[in-house]
């Protein structure tokens, strides 16, 4: 898959099929419309491709700065890639892009600047200034400017009954594997290790501390994780805490990987967390050893889950 961050920016050779949208999560009920797209693409020998926005219009249009997404930009860009996708246009979402017409977004984006062939849509899109056109006016721009509608109707995306807003309440809740079979992946955190203060080490419980640069990613509830990743080629099962490290009077929000039977130094690599399910709230516990022997039990409990 071939990556570009705005439209100026893409390689203009070839007609393309089209979606558009933010697909944040790129989720089960998304997948619908890529895989038409991607098949469809592959039947009329056109590219595939994907124009989605960052940021998120939410956060220009209605400052929604406390918006959180499910996905990095990295993330939905990595998801695509494995579903197939030949071609993605990650562009600026800016007040000026959001006052263009419709027939300007259309005719000069779409057409003369992505030679769209295909336009593969959901059955409520809406698009242009104010969002004031529809799926109606860009059947009629595609009958002027000859290009074809394809729309997702209404029952097939409702039949999956999924939303991204679904997703994030069932993160907040903590509620992982909800979030999960949503999705259709273990939903995933990715940041580079930094040093913490050691008292995973001196619980003989190591951690790996993970920095999230992108402020608007989605951390689930609080709580202990059983978490899977990909380190060097293997799966590396461990468990996460997320939260304050409140037995030791902790005040900063930390993200602390162990991982079992994994003894590499990680320090300043960035590292990809699948949760996978959540095991408990995070508690304070009367003592470091209480704290110690709990950690104990959420290990057995983790080792559990792994065979299944």
């Amino acid at each position: 898959m071939i990556t570009v961050q705005s439209i100026s920016n893409y390689d203009k050779k070839q007609a393309t099929a089209i979606t558009i949208g933010t697909f944040d999560g790129v989720h089960i009920g998304h997948r619908k419309i890529l895989e038409r797209l991607i098949n469809d693409a592959k039947k009329s020998g056109l590219r595939s491709l994907v124009l989605t926005f960052f940021p998120h219009p939410r956060m220009v249009l209605q400052k929604d700065t406390d918006l959180k997404l499910l996905n990095t930009v990295d993330e939905k860009a990595k998801i695509l890639e494995q579903i197939g996708l030949d071609h993605l246009i990650i562009h600026p979402f800016t007040k000026d892009f959001s006052r263009l017409t419709a027939t300007e977004f259309v005719r000069d984006l779409l057409v003369n600047e992505l030679k769209a062939k295909k336009i593969i849509i959901g059955y409520d899109h809406r698009f242009g200034r104010n969002r004031n056109a529809n799926i109606t006016d860009l059947m009629a721009f595609g009958n002027t400017l000859g290009f074809e509608v394809d729309e997702i109707e209404a029952q097939e995306i409702d039949d999956v009954s999924v939303s991204s807003t679904k997703i994030r309440n069932a993160l907040v809740e903590g509620n992982i594997k909800t979030a999960n079979e949503y999705l259709g992946y273990n939903y995933m955190l990715t940041g580079l290790v930094k040093k913490g203060k050691g008292l995973g080490r001196q619980l003989s419980f190591p951690t790996a501390n993970i920095a999230i640069a992108e402020t608007y990613k989605l951390i689930p509830k609080n709580g202990v994780y059983f978490i899977k990743s990909t380190i060097n080629g293997s799966n590396v099962y461990g468990m996460m805490n997320i939260g304050f490290n409140p037995t030791v009077d902790g005040t900063t929000k930390n993200i602390e990987v162990h991982y079992f039977d994994f003894e590499d130094d990680l320090y300043e690599q960035n590292i990809q967390v699948e949760l996978m399910e959540r095991i408990r709230d995070e508690h304070k516990f009367n003592s470091l050893e209480a704290l110690k022997e709990q950690l104990h039990k959420d290990k057995a409990t983790s080792l559990s889950l792994i065979s299944k």
